[in-house]
């Protein structure tokens, strides 16, 4: 893994379409930009940035996400989240991430990832099918 410098920025958009709705989620009931597919975004643009620096045998997933829900955007309507490293503590990044539509600021917070080795992550990950049989 490179060194990873504070400020470093990442950015991910999307068109909100009716697959991206709180109906589709099952988050709510209204045909609005949901929740949980802006906090996807946020991860994407926090995952995008780092993904230069680390190594062939690496990636990176999200332990914690912090976020507040500003403003309902509609169907049809750009979105784009901006992610910035604001911390490193060795293997774990703390990103400040916003998501806009054209209006302005749609939501805010704090996300954390955490670099690993995908191969064994994913053997510890999948060994539970195997824990849960037996």
């Amino acid at each position: 893994m490179k060194a990873i410098p504070l400020g470093l920025t990442g950015r991910a958009e999307a068109s909100v379409t009716e697959q991206l709705t709180a109906q589709a989620a099952r988050s709510g009931t209204l045909a609005v930009f949901a929740t949980p597919f802006m906090t996807a975004l946020m991860e994407e643009a926090a995952y995008t940035a780092l993904t230069p620096y680390l190594d062939q045998d690496q990636s990176s997933v999200g332990v914690q996400l912090n976020v507040s829900h500003l403003s309902a955007t509609p169907v049809g309507m750009e979105v784009w989240a901006e992610s910035e490293v604001t911390a490193v503590d060795g293997k774990k990044i703390t990103f400040q991430v916003r998501a806009f539509d054209r209006s302005g600021l749609i939501g805010e917070g704090v996300h954390e990832r955490v670099v690993i080795r995908s191969e064994s992550f994913l053997q510890r990950c999948y060994g539970k099918l195997e824990e849960a049989r037996n």
